[in-house]
C-alpha cells in the first residue's frame, strides 16, 4: 500500500508540474491531491507502533511535503505559479529517494515527548527555508529575466512572467525567512537546553552542530543586514542560498552520508 501511495503522489506532482498555467482550478486540485497522498505515504512509512523510521529521505521528503502547504496557499494570495514549475518536481524526487532510501528506526519507549516537538519544529524550520531557497532562485531567474536581451518565449519564461513584482517577492521572500529564523532558533536552543532529555548525552559540538550554527549565523547577518543596512537583491540571494545550503550539509548531508555511504543507522 505504501508503495502505491509513493508512486501516485509522484505521477501527481509531475503532472501537476506539466499543466498548463490557465488551468489553475485543474491545477489547485491536483497539488491538494498529490500533498494528501504524499501525507498519507510519508506517515505510513515514518510512524510506526512505538518507535519514528527517519533518515535523510524522509527529512527531505517532510521538508517538501510541508513547502508544497505553503506553495499552495502562497499561491491563492499572491500568484506564484511560477514556483510551481521548481516545487513539484523536487518534491517528487523527495517521494522517489524516501522509497529507495526509508532510513531506520528510532524507538520512542526511552524517548522524552520533547523529542517528537524536537523533530517537528526542526522540520517545519527546514520546510520554511526550503521554500525560501526555491523562492530565492525563482527571484535570481527573474532578475535575469528582466536583464536579458531576448524576449524569447519558453516554458520556464512563461512561469516567470506569471510572478508578482520583484519587490513583493522579495517582500515575501523576507517572511519566509523570517518565520524559518524563528523556528530555526526554537530548534538550535531545544537542542541545547534539553539535549540530555532528548538525545540522552550532553551536547556534543559535531559536524551536525557546527553547520547548524552557521547556519543560523547566516540567516540572522541576513536579516540584521536587511534591518540595519537595507540589504536586498543579489546580497539576500546570496545569504538565503548559503544559509539553505549549510543547514542542508547539517542534517540531510550528514545522514545521507551515515546512510548510503556507510550504511548506518540513526545517529
Amino acid at each position: 500500500m505504501q508503495t502505491y501511495l509513493f508512486i501516485a503522489a509522484i505521477v501527481l506532482y509531475l503532472l501537476c508540474a506539466a499543466l498548463p498555467s490557465r488551468r489553475g482550478a485543474l491545477v489547485s486540485a491536483v497539488t491538494v491531491l498529490a500533498w494528501l497522498v504524499h501525507g498519507a505515504g510519508l506517515w505510513t512509512d515514518v510512524a510506526a507502533d512505538g518507535s519514528l523510521r527517519l533518515g535523510f529521505a524522509a527529512m527531505l521528503s517532510s521538508a517538501l511535503w510541508v513547502s508544497v502547504a505553503a506553495y499552495w496557499f502562497e499561491n491563492r494570495n499572491f500568484g506564484l505559479d511560477g514556483l510551481r514549475r521548481l516545487v513539484m518536481p523536487a518534491a517528487a524526487l523527495t517521494v522517489a529517494l524516501q522509497a529507495i532510501y526509508p532510513g531506520s528506526l528510532i524507538a520512542l519507549g526511552d524517548k522524552t515527548p520533547l523529542f517528537g516537538w524536537h523533530i517537528a519544529v526542526a522540520t517545519l524550520a527546514y520546510s520554511t527555508l526550503t521554500i525560501a531557497a526555491f523562492h530565492a532562485v525563482l527571484m535570481a531567474l527573474q532578475e535575469a529575466r528582466l536583464h536579458a536581451a531576448t524576449d524569447r518565449k519558453s516554458f520556464l519564461s512563461g512561469a516567470l512572467d506569471q510572478l508578482p513584482a520583484l519587490l513583493t517577492m522579495e517582500k515575501l521572500l523576507f517572511r519566509m525567512i523570517g518565520i524559518g529564523f524563528t523556528l530555526l532558533t526554537l530548534t538550535v536552543l531545544s537542542g541545547i537546553v534539553f539535549s540530555e532529555q532528548l538525545f540522552g548525552q550532553a551536547l556534543k559540538w559535531d559536524h551536525k552542530s557546527a553547520f547548524t550554527m552557521l547556519s543560523w549565523l547566516l540567516f540572522a547577518a541576513l536579516l540584521a543586514g536587511r534591518r540595519l543596512r537595507g540589504w536586498r537583491g543579489k546580497t539576500a540571494l546570496s545569504f538565503t542560498l548559503a544559509g539553505f545550503a549549510t543547514l542542508l550539509l547539517a542534517y540531510v548531508g550528514s545522514r545521507f552520508v551515515f546512510e548510503v555511504v556507510l550504511h548506518k543507522g540513526w545517529a
